[in-house]
């Protein structure tokens, strides 16, 4: 079992940047590899980002890529994505996630524990 909770959204303005984390509890944290999804309203939830077990592979949607950076702490359980040049199609409120072993990285299918999700809104 794992629970995650997501922090550091917030407005910000075209070109800016933001971090956001992910705080998990749970001794098996390590084990999972983790995502970082997006949903607008009116859409559907959509992969941003995501990053193996161990932090060696990493990867991005192509929206993001470039201007996203996924990382982990094991030690301190928590995951980060750091968000750069953010434009306005970038709000949504962000979702980390913990995958389950198997399957792709892009489907929200294959992560079993979500968090509450953190609200980003760029301003043009």
């Amino acid at each position: 079992q794992v629970q995650l909770v997501e922090s550091g959204g917030g407005v910000v303005q075209c070109g800016g940047s933001l971090r956001l984390s992910c705080a998990a509890s749970g001794r098996t944290f390590s084990t999972y590899a983790m995502g970082w999804f997006r949903q607008a309203p009116g859409k559907e939830r959509e992969f941003v980002a995501a990053i193996s077990w161990i932090g060696g592979s990493t990867v991005y949607a192509d929206s993001v890529k470039g201007r996203c950076t996924i990382s982990r702490d094991n030690a301190k359980n928590m995951v980060y994505l750091q968000m750069n040049s953010l434009k306005p199609e970038d709000t949504a409120v962000y979702y980390c996630a913990a995958k389950v072993p198997g399957g792709s990285y892009y489907s929200t299918l294959n992560y079993a524990y979500w968090g509450q999700g953190t609200q980003v809104t760029v301003s043009s």
